[in-house]
């Protein structure tokens, strides 16, 4: 059985990643450009396609006739023809469960460094400022404690449930987010609207899809009262990075967070890069899900999957495809 890996450069160099169990011929491709004839190429005579962020098309999946599985090397598969694969027959796989604790902990990391101002009061430190100034401390930016506060959550998985668990531990209420315009489907959800008016950080955990595509947008930011700080730790077009430019600007936010861009990695032209020296504004490289042990759980996951696949009369109903019920990360 041939499988071939588009883009290895999607994990770490340190990270040991062997073939799966049952992969006679493994090809492996640092990097592959989204280029239709380039993919086709180097998909010729597979039959298993692993890719994280190649863009697996129509075309590309037609031209691909011995192509039986394509496995996710993520829980999103916004880049690959769903509809293609079914009419090709083409089993379609994602991996799901592997960074909550990495997602959880990288949320909570941006939420501290973004109230406490560690990364301008680092920089006071190696600039010389706080040596120029000469007093004890700093604290002319404010050191917002969590304790006490209201965090509201849209998106409810894994992650979502994680990074509660968390906020409580640190003493904060927490407000979980039903879909807008819908009534709380259990005493556990509070209505959208009062989520953004209540909470003085909000967190986005949820899927990419037509109902949260720029769910954060002009409308919802005008329903935050709290001067609240925002993270979007989902996908980049969740947010309206104009709308949470002005937002921010107007002084309608306290700060802002994003692991996640509109376009990655986002060109000199994305309106969030414009904030770039606003003390409460942190901005990652799409790399929250990427911890060590969520990298190499997610290949064992993948290697598992890819393995059933190939053993005889092995079936892939177990593989659940993320459908925007509840989060998506990396």
């Amino acid at each position: 059985m041939k499988a071939v890996f588009l883009d290895r450069n999607t994990f770490s160099p340190s990270i040991d990643l062997p073939a799966p169990e049952g992969v006679s011929d493994w090809q492996v491709f640092d990097a592959t450009p989204n280029d239709t004839a380039t993919v086709v190429e180097r998909l010729r005579g597979a039959q298993i396609a692993i890719s994280n962020k190649v863009l697996l098309t129509r075309d590309i999946i037609a031209q691909s006739p011995e192509l039986k599985l394509i496995q996710v090397a993520a829980t999103g598969v916004n880049n690959v023809d769903a509809e293609a694969c079914k009419a090709h027959g083409v089993q379609l796989a994602n991996v799901a469960g592997y960074s909550t604790t990495s997602v959880a902990e990288h949320t909570f990391a941006a939420i501290l460094a973004a109230l406490r101002g560690l990364i301008p009061y680092h920089q006071a430190v190696i600039d010389g400022d706080w040596q120029r100034d000469g007093r004890f401390c700093l604290n002319e930016l404010p050191i917002i404690d969590l304790a006490g506060k209201t965090l509201g959550l849209v998106g409810v998985g894994n992650i979502g449930r994680r990074v509660s668990e968390i906020a409580r531990a640190f003493g904060m209420e927490v407000l979980w987010a039903e879909r807008r315009g819908a009534a709380p489907r259990s005493p556990d959800y509070t209505p959208f609207d009062q989520v953004f008016a209540r909470a003085d950080i909000i967190s986005l955990h949820c899927p990419l899809n037509d109902a949260s595509y720029h769910l954060l947008n002009a409308d919802t930011l005008a329903l935050c009262q709290c001067q609240p700080l925002i993270l979007n730790m989902a996908r980049g077009p969740v947010a309206d990075s104009a709308a949470v430019v002005a937002a921010l600007n107007a002084g309608k936010l306290l700060g802002y967070v994003s692991d996640v861009f509109p376009d990655e990695p986002p060109p000199a032209d994305e309106p969030l890069l414009t904030l770039r020296a606003h003390p409460r504004v942190i901005f990652t490289p799409h790399n929250a899900w990427a911890s060590v042990g969520a990298q190499r759980e997610l290949w064992r996951i993948l290697c598992a999957q890819v393995a059933a696949f190939i053993r005889p009369l092995s079936k892939l109903s177990y593989f659940k495809i993320a459908d925007g019920s509840n989060e998506c990360k990396a």
